[in-house]
């Protein structure tokens, strides 16, 4: 069972803080009231999906029944200041928010937000992911293409020092191995392409082609030994190129034009994931009485990636609180804040549910 104490926000807050247990805190009240209790540089990743705007009647009322969008806006950037406030300088907040239509014009409101955070509380944006609903809800619509994307925002307060373990979300990487006495990266290099390219190049010179040939072969030894997973070789006039021309913007161009070459190394640990996630919408019909569940797939990567194992993760909007399950199954602490009770107590029995099964 979530931990509901008697006691003021503030303290409440210390004592969880304080508690080595696992198991969330949750908050009912206004979401502004209970955060502007919460003590500076508190948290360490937050995240959450706020209610569409003029899409749903929760019975509690709270942010997203503003008679106008600008309002909503204005509503929730207060929100993401108090966010911004209590967020540890090392901390990410990942703001997952859907657009709304009116008058048959969608309304632009989650990059309205984006670019007001961005322009007026001085956020950094990381990235912008595509949630890809794969099948999306049912859809009348004649006139249009179906929505079935929303975008997750994430935003730091500085766009150095925050705190973000790629190892923990990288794909396992693929290992080099000998085949025919030659060397084959973990993508099928072998260098044998690149070094004819080389030999047969008319846009390097004798000692260019010299200095590639003996670069590209402490590479493949690189890859022998393990040191070097995978990497593609740029190689003037051969490879298509993805960088500026200008060799005042692009390293890679000016290191071309100087050696005839250059080499692209892939990260040994895997791959990062992109920034398009193809994650399919809960099922409402296993979901008690919320409207728009928020999937566990979803908070994942924000978790792993963004918050240390020691580490608070804040939803301020927690609903039926899967960011709460999702961080308690991950060993991180959790607090989740909504205005309606009865979301919280479906929270607390997902987590009484996690604890049957044995997870952690």
């Amino acid at each position: 069972m979530g931990t509901i104490l008697d006691n003021t926000i503030i303290n409440q807050f210390t004592d969880y803080r304080e508690d080595t247990s696992k198991i969330p805190l949750y908050l009912n009240g206004d979401v502004i009231k209970i955060l502007r209790e919460i003590p500076d540089n508190s948290i360490d990743c937050c995240i959450t999906s706020p209610p569409y705007w003029g899409q749903r009647q929760y019975s509690n009322g709270g942010i997203g029944l503003e008679k106008s969008f600008e309002e909503f806006i204005k509503n929730l950037l207060d929100v993401t200041s108090e966010i911004q406030r209590i967020l540890k300088d090392t901390g990410s907040f990942w703001l997952n928010i859907g657009d709304t239509y009116k008058n048959k014009s969608l309304t632009g409101i989650p990059w309205r937000i984006a670019i007001s955070m961005i322009d007026e509380q001085k956020w950094t944006l990381r990235n912008n992911v595509v949630w890809n609903k794969h099948k999306g809800g049912m859809d009348s619509s004649k006139d249009r293409l179906r929505n079935i994307h929303e975008n997750v925002f994430h935003f730091v307060k500085k766009s150095k020092g925050y705190y973000y373990d790629d190892a923990s979300i990288r794909t396992t990487a693929r290992k080099t191995k000998v085949k025919n006495g030659a060397v084959v990266s973990a993508t099928g290099v072998t260098g044998v392409r690149y070094k004819r390219q080389i030999e047969l190049s008319t846009s390097l010179d004798e000692t260019e082609k010299k200095n590639a040939l003996k670069a590209l072969n402490e590479v493949l030894a690189k890859i022998q030994i393990g040191e070097v997973s995978d990497f593609r070789m740029i190689i003037r006039n051969q490879q298509r190129t993805t960088h500026s021309d200008s060799k005042k913007v692009s390293g890679r161009a000016k290191e071309l034009a100087i050696k005839g070459f250059y080499f692209l190394f892939y990260n040994p640990k895997g791959t990062l994931p992109t920034d398009v996630w193809d994650i399919i919408p809960e099922d409402t019909q296993k979901r008690e009485k919320h409207f728009a569940p928020f999937p566990k797939d979803l908070c994942r990567i924000p978790i792993l990636a963004t918050c240390p194992k020691n580490g608070i993760v804040l939803d301020p909007f927690c609903g039926t609180g899967t960011a709460m399950v999702v961080s308690y199954e991950l060993g991180r602490k959790s607090i989740g804040i909504d205005i309606a009770n009865d979301y919280l107590e479906i929270a607390k029995k997902r987590i009484n549910g996690q604890q049957t099964l044995g997870i952690l």
